[in-house]
């Protein structure tokens, strides 16, 4: 599947919300980064981590389930 198959792919899980997307991608990019097992079956030595998290993201093993509310003084 290409790059742009799987962005695709990926944005459809989340509503087409690229904000979403995007903090989604950075959050498993640094847990990549931080020694976490990928999800799908890429090497880290071998495939970039944006690579991998975005396979993650469009093959459903990452999920997005909620964005946590700053409370307000008011």
């Amino acid at each position: 599947m290409r790059t742009e198959e799987i962005a695709a792919k990926a944005l459809e899980k989340l509503d087409n919300d690229r904000y979403v997307l995007s903090n989604l991608l950075f959050a498993r990019i640094k847990e990549l980064g931080a020694g976490a097992t990928p999800l799908v079956d890429m090497k880290v030595s071998k495939h970039k981590l944006a690579d991998i998290a975005m396979r993650e993201i469009a093959e459903g093993k990452v999920v997005f389930e909620s964005i946590e509310q700053i409370p307000t003084n008011k």
